[in-house]
């Protein structure tokens, strides 16, 4: 991982070059075996989501092996995945590797991650499924100082030769080369507060080094802290998971399964400024239930039931479909799911572009680290051009549209404190 430790300018980052009428391809490398990210809190009930993990590991002969490293309640929380997994007709274990198991340790934890016992269930496996929790806990336990233990080695050896690596919440964190460790404010990662081995940190790297991951994404409003660590670190390419949500990444392609979506966001014609986060031409697609996407050329597909309905016709003459609560700006961008309400605005309603503002109006001076720019905001502006494609859902099912290539511009704004006063 590169290292990254600063506070607000510059974010040691230089102009990309202007972006180009065909956008160029993506040299993605592909990833080995089945790498399943899910969003965290995934339903007892998603079947869609449980049901195909199981499937992907091998039906009735699928075999689990359950590693609870990042939960506060490893035992609990461990065998619930365990009973999960059995009752969709898959074999599985709990291991024994978790700093906050009862009676455990760091030191006993990691000592359990080179147990040979435990490799050889690793390796009789098919699949392997990490708990949610704190991530950082997986990391310190399974690859200390960035050393792979024994049990990291048979993962990475099981992802090889095929094998399903799959993950909730913390577990999906991990996917990525770089993870964010403990970045508790989106905004203060936008104006630059990302220190390694405080809120940023190596990840495992199961999902290769081209594509970063983050987890409860429109839930918890992380476009922001995603775009900023993309820029700093150099991803082209990084998937937002929502809750209740997994994403399949198979070779170059990326499928969601799952109640809700997940973001992806594109910036190989991203055109970019020195300074906190301040770019424009990031392309953003939102993937529903039953979407594909492909790494390699960066282009998606739709559900087929909604490819049948046909397009969105807002390019035509004459669109103007009115939606109730028309807004032209969002306040609160970063606000829970805001960004993909402003997405859904700006296909299905009749502006060409809508507004967003990220801004934190409460201070927290008892913060480890003070916020470094309290005026500092950022403006999101959403357009749509003729790389913009939109589906709509309704009739179909629960979820929602499905938006490829929406153009998002980012740049920092200066807001005066007190932001209002006593009419």
């Amino acid at each position: 991982m590169k290292s990254v430790s600063i506070l607000l300018l510059p974010l040691l980052l230089c102009a990309a070059a202007h972006a180009a009428e065909a956008p160029p391809a993506l040299a993605f490398r592909p990833v080995a075996g089945t790498v399943m990210p899910m969003g965290g809190s995934v339903r007892d009930d998603n079947e869609r989501v449980r049901q195909r993990l199981v499937q992907l590991a091998g039906g009735a002969e699928a075999r689990f092996v359950v590693i609870p490293t990042s939960s506060s309640r490893p035992e609990a929380t461990g065998m619930d995945a365990v009973e999960q997994l059995r009752r969709r007709g898959a074999k599985a274990e709990l291991l024994k590797i978790a700093p906050r198991w009862d009676g455990e340790t760091l030191e006993s934890a990691r000592r359990a991650a080179a147990d040979p016992a435990n490799v050889a269930r690793i390796r009789a496996a098919t699949a392997v499924f990490f708990t949610g929790g704190a991530q950082e806990r997986t990391v310190d336990v399974l690859n200390p100082g960035g050393v792979a233990s024994p049990v990291l080695q048979a993962v990475r050896e099981l992802q090889a030769r095929g094998g399903v690596i799959a993950g909730s919440s913390a577990g999906a964190a991990i996917m990525s080369s770089t993870m964010f460790r403990d970045a508790l404010n989106p905004l203060q990662v936008m104006k630059g507060v990302m220190r390694d081995g405080k809120e940023i940190d190596r990840g495992l790297g199961f999902a290769g080094d081209q594509l970063f991951i983050d987890q409860h994404f429109l839930k918890r409003g992380r476009v922001g802290r995603m775009l900023a660590l993309m820029l700093a670190q150099g991803y082209k390419v990084g998937l937002g998971v929502d809750e209740n949500t997994a994403a399949i990444i198979h070779g170059s392609e990326i499928e969601i399964v799952g109640g809700s979506g997940a973001l992806l966001l594109d910036l190989r014609q991203a055109i970019q400024e020195a300074g906190p986060v301040n770019v424009r031409n990031v392309r953003l697609s939102y993937l529903d239930n039953g979407d594909r996407y492909d790494l390699g050329t960066l282009k998606g597909q739709v559900l087929a039931a909604k490819q049948a309905r046909g397009e969105l016709k807002f390019r035509q003459p004459g669109f103007n479909l009115e939606l109730e609560n028309i807004r032209p700006a969002y306040t609160d961008i970063l606000g829970e799911n805001a960004i993909l309400r402003a997405l859904t605005q700006l296909v299905a309603g009749p502006r060409d572009q809508v507004r967003g503002l990220a801004f934190d109006l409460e201070q927290f001076p008892d913060a480890e680290i003070a916020d470094p720019a309290p005026e500092l905001g950022f403006e999101f502006m959403l357009r749509r051009d003729e790389q913009t494609r939109g589906w709509d859902s309704a009739g179909l099912d629960d979820n929602d549209y499905s938006i490829f290539d929406a153009r998002l511009d980012v740049r920092p704004v200066r807001l005066k404190m007190p932001f209002y006063q006593a009419w």
